[in-house]
């Protein structure tokens, strides 16, 4: 029984990070977002970016840091908001094998705004939560 229970325990989503949800207008998300890694991603006010080293999920499973360029949209529900960026050359999507080579997709990668303290975040998910894998989080100073 304890095993199963444990079992049972490892099968839940990694939780956010520290932090309360948080709208933002455009202009506060036209910064530049400063990964764990030093990976950066400059949101611009005319709704493009530049990404250097950023981390990104790929799948479920897997992460990646990642380079380029794209759009950016926001939306919003009534107390967060929500950032996605296009790249505009895809990038690697789930684990390859040989049975199934990796595959590459241009989809937009999708990020929560969180606010701790002056401390601007926007995470995703990322990795296989039974590793204990750590979440993509970005940070701004807030304004």
């Amino acid at each position: 029984m304890a095993l199963a229970l444990t079992a049972c325990g490892r099968l839940t989503v990694t939780p956010p990070p520290e932090g309360e949800p948080v709208i933002l207008k455009p202009a506060e998300l036209a910064t530049t977002w400063t990964d764990a890694d030093g990976g950066t991603l400059t949101l611009k006010q005319d709704g493009t970016f530049t990404a250097d080293k950023i981390c990104v999920s790929v799948s479920w499973y897997d992460s990646l840091a990642w380079s380029g360029t794209g759009t950016w949209r926001q939306s919003s529900n009534k107390e967060q908001s929500f950032l996605y960026v296009t790249f505009d050359v895809a990038h690697p999507v789930g684990s390859g094998t040989a049975a199934h080579p990796q595959e590459f997709e241009r989809r937009p990668d999708s990020y929560a705004a969180l606010k701790q303290g002056k401390v601007l975040k926007l995470w995703t998910a990322i990795g296989d939560p039974d590793n204990d894998y750590p979440n993509c989080v970005p940070t701004s100073p807030a304004s």
